[in-house]
């Protein structure tokens, strides 16, 4: 088992800058990739981003890349994305999610077997 816990979020205006973090407990954290998804009001959730065990491989769904950044911390069991430049559309609950394994499949919500509760982020125009 792993226990996954966010914070984070809050509410911040258009433009500027939000670091989630995510902690895990449980099972060895470097045993397991990491990923952010996401759920607007009246959405499905979406990924978001996903890094691999080692933190060598990073994946970002397309409207994100380039203002968000995951990164990870082995040593003390976290995971960072860090988001710039928010948006309006960025508002959504925000939810970290580890899998032992990424493979191909880094987008779908099906690979993670871990979620954590989600932490709101709210973005004001």
């Amino acid at each position: 088992q792993v226990q996954l816990v966010e914070s984070g979020g809050g509410l911040v205006q258009a433009g500027g800058s939000l670091r989630l973090s995510c902690a895990a407990s449980g099972r060895t954290f470097s045993s397991y990739a990491m990923g952010w998804f996401r759920q607007a009001p009246g959405k499905e959730r979406e990924f978001g981003a996903a890094i691999s065990r080692s933190g060598g491989s990073t994946y970002y769904l397309d409207s994100v890349k380039g203002r968000f950044t995951i990164s990870r911390d082995n040593a003390k069991n976290t995971v960072y994305p860090q988001m710039n430049s928010l948006k309006p559309e960025d508002t959504a609950v925000y939810y970290c999610a580890a899998a032992p394994f990424l493979g191909s499949n880094w987008y779908s919500q099906g690979t993670y077997d871990y979620w954590g509760q989600g932490t709101q982020v709210t973005v004001s125009s």
